[in-house]
């Protein structure tokens, strides 16, 4: 029976680039959820005074599609500025594959939403954000949709671990509602901070443990 892939996506596949993870990177983002089915995260070094992307790499969870599309995204970005990299669409990913199931098309939407969302994340870091809305309620639910629950694989908000949400004169507090020695609360502290703290107007992160 013909295969539904391209060779270049069994090709990247099975021999997927860029694999890993950048410790400290300047730019770092997770989209998808294993509990969905599908993951990736994407790592990017950019050059301060050039902003090129002169590092790339990324983690992934899920099929073929979903490897093979975090293999070519990671490709397509290296050694381009961010601004040229955020151009980069999901039709330019799949092209590049040499096309990709239909059913399987989200893979490369998923792909290109973790590299905006890291070069999203290297420039709050790094106050280049032009459009700088007041952070509310509704950005930090946003932001906590983004962190895992470990324990189901689903966002916080999702699980309904979010107690409250309380956003003043730049300190944003978290209220979760799991013990503070709960062995997974140090986690979903720290990556509740790393989701929330780069935001430009914010000055502290608070999170507090309920139950």
């Amino acid at each position: 029976m013909k295969s539904p892939y391209s060779e270049t996506v069994l090709e990247h596949f099975r021999h997927p680039h860029n694999v890993g993870k950048i410790e400290d990177a300047d730019g770092k983002a997770q989209e998808g959820s294993p509990a969905c089915g599908d993951m990736v995260a994407v790592y990017i070094d950019v050059d301060e005074k050039t902003k090129v992307i002169e590092d790339i790499k990324f983690e992934s969870y899920g099929c073929a599609s979903n490897i093979a599309t975090g293999s070519i995204i990671t490709d397509l970005a290296k050694g381009k500025t961010i601004d040229e990299a955020k151009k980069i669409t999901w039709k330019d990913a799949a092209d590049a594959l040499g096309g990709l199931p239909k059913i399987k098309a989200h893979c490369s939407v998923l792909a290109i939403e973790g590299l905006r969302s890291a070069i999203e994340n290297y420039e709050e870091r790094h106050g280049l954000v032009k459009d700088r809305k007041p952070t509310n309620m509704e950005t930090v639910r946003t932001r906590l949709k983004k962190v895992m629950n470990p324990m189901a694989g689903l966002d916080l908000v999702k699980t309904e671990l979010v107690e409250g949400i309380k956003v003043k004169d730049g300190v944003v507090t978290v209220s979760i509602s799991l013990p503070p020695d709960h062995q997974f609360a140090p986690a979903i502290k720290e990556e509740i901070i790393e989701k929330i703290e780069p935001l430009w107007d914010v000055n502290e992160v608070i999170v507090e443990f309920t139950d």
